[in-house]
């Protein structure tokens, strides 16, 4: 090196050349500039790539393939209960151990006050996919604060909840989502603040594009089906009670309509579609549309038991319930959330709760369609009182827990619907005496008001039927279930009996479905369900065939004269069409098959269905301990 020029503290440059007599000097300002200058620098660049090294090797990382991923089982938290850190006290907190795995992996803390902040390290393996979003799937916190840093210090700041506008979301959605950039092999620091007065629920997840474009697909089905069933039930208690014009569904259309505006807020359309702009509102909402709710609630039950007559007492407490509801929807426009809400969200229960003992009291007292109606009630309570505690967080989140009030509340609005009508079979017999007693002067309106009556029967019956021939069906593969097989099994034995024919039965259980459930989850076990019962169907279709869900990933099928060997030649054929083809499902191909018991009685055997099959049931086990994917009859299985 035949110069040398280093900057010095007083702006000069220190040059030396090959001259003995200089090198000493140069040298001590080398050294010299070196510890002052460079030895710091060199140290802060080391300090900037060991955090990132260390995170590099603990982070979570997005492996190709993969479409969605939880982040709760990766992510640690720290609670913040005054709100007083800010993201670079996080990040010190972060870096110095001060976060926490979630307790028992569960993402749902209750009503909680202060800030909760999140931290994840990641780093995306996945080269196809640059961009990921990030949701949290729970429409009612506030304030959701998201930093992302990257290795050279840059830091990006997403926010989102209802406190801010809807359009501030990155994908208009109902739950709160932010676009991540994640640079292949590039670590990511992830940090999440939430802040809200609502339930402190923060179920993150990352997605794809693609794979968040199928979640809200099926998601907005799921929805659209439960809200479907509630238009299908208001138009037609409306028509009944513009018919009738019977209090009672009046007060049902009142509470059909007031709990569907409760699980539009809750889930977070009513911010997505109805005041997007007001976050005020997107607050309010909540508990008013509870109170709304519990009102319609109360005085329905009340006209339905008619407790003004037979329980004027418990009438009394249902109106000061009724009172204090509208007390409280009015007092929540002004009270905070963290107030008004919870205290909303625990009246519930208790309003639910004097329903229910309401409805054994009458019932006690001879009104027999109490009965149904209290067991309508039961269904929302169970519904209510898990979400309730879903969002205490007393309970873990999980598909039924999070849509357990739909759930419920569609079990309570049908079984409401034919109490009315039960109630109303009731009131035609009234009429019937009242007719038989009555003078010639009120004979023909008594009849007018009969004939109104039995019309409304006969859209109730035809509501029953249509509800009778859906319960006969299996919900998922469309099949029967296993009470409509028993019952015509037994009509198919009977007749063979008679005709002195012999009859078949197949008992198929799919091999290892349990390690299809386990390994890719219970989505894609429910497409190799529906994908294995339509082979089944359609390889049985020529053959006159019974064919039903028998439960899990069993199915049974009777074959009306058709002895042994005919038998087994259509379980082989069974067999080789599952076998033929793989399942395919989120990309995936998954081999199906299944082990086969066949049994045949004969027109002279005593058998009778329990018989039949368990003998069955032994010729399947036959097949299951000779390997599976066979076919075993109650001959070789003896």
């Amino acid at each position: 090196m035949p110069w040398i020029t280093l900057a010095t503290s007083n702006g000069k440059d220190a040059s030396c050349d090959r001259t003995p007599g200089k090198w000493g000097a140069m040298r001590a300002t080398t050294i010299t500039t070196f510890r002052k200058c460079w030895l710091p620098a060199l140290l802060l660049w080391l300090l900037a790539w060991l955090p990132g090294i260390a995170m590099a090797q603990d982070a979570l990382q997005l492996q190709p393939g993969a479409s969605d991923v939880a982040l709760s089982p990766h992510i640690r938290y720290h609670h913040d209960s005054e709100s007083v850190d800010r993201p670079e006290d996080a990040w010190r907190r972060a870096a110095a151990g001060e976060f926490h795995p979630l307790p028992d992996g569960r993402d749902a803390f209750g009503f909680q006050r202060g800030a909760f902040w999140f931290h994840l390290p990641i780093v995306n393996r996945n080269p196809d996919e640059p961009r990921w979003l990030l949701v949290q799937s729970y429409p009612l916190s506030d304030r959701i604060d998201v930093y992302a840093r990257y290795p050279d210090g840059r830091i990006v700041h997403h926010a989102g909840g209802d406190s801010l506008p809807f359009a501030s979301r990155s994908v208009r959605y109902r739950h709160p989502n932010f676009r991540l950039d994640l640079p292949t092999d590039t670590p990511v620091e992830l940090l999440v603040r939430v802040q809200s007065e609502s339930s402190m629920q923060v179920p993150l997840r990352l997605y794809t594009p693609k794979a968040f474009t199928e979640l809200s697909r099926d998601a907005q089905l799921v929805i659209g089906i439960y809200y479907g069933i509630l238009l299908a039930l208001f138009f037609y208690n409306l028509v009944l009670w513009i018919s009738l014009r019977d209090a009672s569904y009046f007060w049902y259309l009142m509470h059909i309509s007031a709990f569907g505006l409760v699980l539009f807020t809750l889930n977070g359309f009513g911010f997505e579609y109805l005041w997007p702009n007001s976050p005020w509102l997107a607050d309010k909402a909540v508990p008013l549309s509870i109170c709304l709710a519990l009102i319609g609630m109360q005085q329905f039950a009340r006209t339905f038991l008619e407790l003004p007559k037979r329980w004027p007492k418990g009438n009394v407490v249902s109106l000061s319930i009724i009172a204090f509801f509208i007390v409280l929807g009015i007092a929540s426009v002004w009270l905070p959330y963290r107030i008004s809400t919870p205290l909303a969200s625990r009246a519930v229960l208790l309003g639910v709760l004097w329903i229910a003992i309401a409805s054994l009291v009458v019932l006690r007292g001879g009104y027999k369609p109490a009965q149904l109606f209290l067991l309508a009630w039961a269904m929302f309570l169970l519904g209510t009182t898990v979400f309730t505690l879903v969002a205490f967080g007393v309970v873990p989140k999980t598909l039924f827990t999070e849509y357990g009030v739909q759930i419920g509340s569609a079990l309570e609005m049908l079984l409401l619907s034919i109490a009315l009508g039960h109630r109303y079979g009731a009131l035609r017999n009234e009429n019937q005496r009242i007719i038989s007693e009555a003078n010639q002067q009120l004979e023909r309106k008594v009849a007018q008001r009969t004939q109104e009556v039995r019309h409304a029967l006969v859209q109730l019956e035809e509501a029953h039927d249509r509800l009778r021939d859906s319960s006969r069906r299996d919900g998922l593969t469309g099949l029967y279930n296993r009470t409509y097989f028993h019952e015509g099994f037994e009509k198919l034995l009977d007749d063979a009996r008679h005709a002195r024919r012999p009859l078949s039965l197949l008992m198929i259980d799919l091999d290892h479905f349990k390690s299809i459930n386990d390994e890719h989850g219970h989505l894609v076990g429910d497409d190799c369900l529906r994908r294995a019962a339509k082979r089944i169907g359609d390889t049985l279709r020529p053959h006159d065939a019974l064919l039903a869900r028998f439960g899990g990933e069993e199915f049974v099928v009777a074959l009306p004269n058709t002895n042994l060997s005919s038998a087994v030649a259509i379980a082989e054929s069974v067999r080789q069409s599952l076998v033929s083809e793989p399942c395919e499902s989120q990309g995936l191909r998954i081999r199906i098959s299944a082990s086969i018991g066949v049994h045949t009685v004969s027109p002279d055997a005593m058998d009778d269905i329990d018989d039949a099959f368990d003998t069955a049931d032994k010729a399947l086990y036959a097949a299951k301990a000779n390997g599976r994917d066979c076919v075993r009859t109650s001959i070789t299985a003896a």
